[in-house]
C-alpha cells in the first residue's frame, strides 16, 4: 500500500508542476507556438510557390547531380504519383513539417554535439538523456506537447524536434571528439587559435559524421509523421489517421506511399550528400 501512495503523490505533482508551468509560461508557449508555425508556414509558402512539376523536376535535378540519372527518374516519377493521388498538398505539408523539425534537430543538437565533443563531462552527461529520448514510446512526447502547446502544427514540430536530435548529437559529437591527434597537433604547432582548429581542422574531420546525423535525423522524423497527425498537424500523417477512423482503407494506403516515397527520395539524397563532404 505504502508503493502505492508513493505512485500516486509522484503522479499528483507532476500534475501539479505541468498546471504551473502552463499557467506561469502561457505567454512564453505563445511565443513559441507563434515561431514554430510561423517557420512551418514561410517553408510550406516557398514549397507551394513553384507548380507541382516545377518542384518535382528540381528535385530530380538535385537527385541527379547526388545520386544519378535512375534514380533521379525514380524520385521524380514518385512525386509525380504524389500528385496523381490527389495528395501534393499533403505531400508538401508533411516535408514542410520534417524539413522544420529537422532543421531544428541540426541547429541545437549540432551545438550541444560540438560541446559534448570538447567536453567529456558534457558527454558523459548528455549521454544518459539522449538514451533515454531514444527509448520511450515516441507518442509520449505529444502529450506535454499538447498540453503546453495545443493541437497543430506546433505541437508536431516540438514532438519530432525532441524524436530527431538525438542522432545529430551523437554523431556531431563523435566527429568533433575523434579529430585526428596528429592534425590538432599540426595546428597548434602553426599557432591556428581556437576557432581556426575547429572551422578547419576539427569540422571538415567531422563534416561525414555530422552530415551521417542529419540524414538519421530525417529518418527519426519522418517515423514521427503518422503519430503526430494524432494531434492534427496535418500533411499525411493526418490524412492517414482521418482514414483509419473512417475505414478508409484506399486513401490510407495512397497517403503511406506518399511518405515511402519522400523517406525514401530525402534519405538517397542525404546520404549521398554525405558522401559529397568526403
Amino acid at each position: 500500500m505504502v508503493w502505492k501512495q508513493q505512485i500516486k503523490a509522484f503522479d499528483q505533482a507532476v500534475d501539479a508542476g505541468m498546471t504551473w508551468i502552463g499557467t506561469h509560461g502561457s505567454a512564453a508557449f505563445s511565443a513559441l507556438r507563434a515561431l514554430l508555425e510561423g517557420g512551418y508556414g514561410g517553408l510550406l509558402w516557398l514549397l507551394q510557390l513553384p507548380p507541382w512539376w516545377g518542384l518535382a523536376l528540381g528535385c530530380g535535378v538535385l537527385a541527379w547531380r547526388l545520386v544519378g540519372l535512375g534514380f533521379a527518374l525514380i524520385a521524380t516519377a514518385g512525386l509525380a504519383l504524389c500528385w496523381a493521388m490527389g495528395l501534393w498538398r499533403e505531400t508538401l505539408e508533411t516535408l514542410a513539417l520534417v524539413l522544420s523539425a529537422t532543421t531544428i534537430a541540426v541547429l541545437v543538437g549540432g551545438l550541444v554535439g560540438v560541446l559534448a565533443g570538447y567536453n567529456p563531462r558534457v558527454a558523459r552527461a548528455v549521454d544518459p538523456v539522449l538514451d533515454l529520448i531514444q527509448t520511450l514510446p515516441p507518442y509520449l512526447y505529444l502529450l506535454p506537447a499538447i498540453a503546453f502547446l495545443g493541437y497543430g502544427p506546433a505541437t508536431a514540430i516540438l514532438a519530432t524536434f525532441i524524436v530527431a536530435v538525438p542522432p545529430t548529437v551523437k554523431l556531431t559529437a563523435l566527429g568533433i571528439a575523434r579529430t585526428p591527434t596528429e592534425f590538432m597537433e599540426l595546428g597548434a604547432a602553426t599557432g591556428a587559435s581556437g576557432w581556426q582548429t575547429f572551422a578547419k581542422i576539427r569540422l571538415p574531420f567531422a563534416a561525414r559524421s555530422i552530415m551521417a546525423g542529419v540524414n538519421q535525423s530525417l529518418m527519426m522524423a519522418f517515423g514521427m509523421v503518422v503519430i503526430a497527425g494524432i494531434v492534427g498537424s496535418g500533411g499525411l500523417g493526418q490524412t492517414i489517421y482521418a482514414s483509419v477512423r473512417t475505414l478508409d482503407i484506399a486513401k490510407s494506403v495512397d497517403a503511406a506511399i506518399a511518405i515511402v516515397v519522400l523517406t525514401i527520395v530525402l534519405d538517397r539524397i542525404s546520404q549521398n550528400a554525405t558522401k559529397e563532404t568526403r
